[in-house]
């Protein structure tokens, strides 16, 4: 596993600037951190500086040997050696401030999103176009289908681009810190969230030309060419292709009148089909590691 991780991640080298970003971020005195992918512990150091806890994770076995001698005795920190997406998340109000390895990047985001308690923030260092991604429109050229499930009750931004300079081994791409801020007041009712998740995935993955065909089922041929004239896109839209309040209006008209058994199941259909994939993807010997480096 760390062999993978050695050609994805990328370790920051001046501590001026992570004290920087971090002292501009929402975290606080009172905060606890978790840092995953802790490295050599020049984020590590500074986190301790600007919050009340730190668990640290690090899954290497001699960078965690280096970890543990130069914080010997602080009892701040929690240090961990283990793969972060294996432990469970805390119950208690957390934040989060990693450089992790680009290659699980969605791994990472997925866990913290769908935790039954996300942290408040989250700071990633991430691959540009992984932050693209999980923000979406305007941002993006277009809504990736996870941009579409974490607006109701996140907000997404960048918040700092950094120079390849800033890095070592220098990255080969854009390196950006994503901030995924919870929302205080989601856009969606928790009562509607997993109806909500439903109808996305539903709608993401019918295969079909464009929208219209593909909620046709949903809502009727007709009812869904009005709404589309009603709610302001295109009869010939991808899903990809509508703006976040499109899909907010087409979802609370679904509430009223759309078919709701015909996408019951769809969200955790396609987690489980992740879930598989994921495994495979795992048990995959260290020799295959190039095909991680884009991703």
């Amino acid at each position: 596993m760390r062999k993978r991780i050695a050609y994805s991640q990328n370790f920051l080298k001046d501590k001026a600037l992570i004290a920087n970003l971090i002292a501009k971020s929402a975290i606080t005195t009172n905060d606890v951190v978790y840092e995953i992918g802790a490295g050599q512990g020049i984020i590590t150091e500074e986190l301790l500086k600007r919050s009340r806890k730190v668990v640290a994770f690090e899954i290497d076995e001699n960078l965690f040997r280096i970890l543990a001698r130069k914080f010997t005795g602080n009892k701040s920190l929690d240090l961990i050696h283990g793969n972060f997406l294996t432990y469970s998340l805390p119950s208690y109000p957390y934040k989060v401030f990693s450089n992790i390895p680009f290659n699980i990047t969605s791994d990472v985001i997925k866990k913290l999103t769908q935790a039954p308690k996300p942290p408040d923030d989250a700071f990633l260092i991430v691959q540009n176009e992984a932050a693209k991604k999980f923000i979406g429109k305007p941002h993006d050229s277009k809504n990736s289908q996870m941009a579409i499930l974490l607006r109701p009750w996140f907000e997404l931004e960048i918040s700092h681009k950094f120079n390849r300079d800033d890095f070592s081994p220098k990255p080969q791409v854009e390196t950006v810190l994503l901030k995924i801020n919870k929302r205080k007041n989601p856009l969606i009712k928790d009562e509607a969230k997993s109806q909500y998740q439903d109808f996305i995935v539903y709608t993401f993955n019918q295969f079909k030309p464009n929208v219209i065909e593909g909620l046709s089922d949903v809502f009727g041929k007709q009812t869904i060419l009005n709404l589309a004239r009603t709610v302001g896109f295109s009869t010939n839209s991808k899903p990809s292709q509508l703006d976040f309040n499109h899909w907010f209006e087409l979802f609370n008209f679904f509430e009223k009148t759309g078919n709701k058994a015909l996408i019951r199941g769809s969200y955790a259909r396609i987690l489980e089909q992740q879930n598989r994939l994921e495994k495979v993807h795992r048990t995959r010997v260290d020799k295959n590691w190039k095909q991680f480096r884009k991703k």
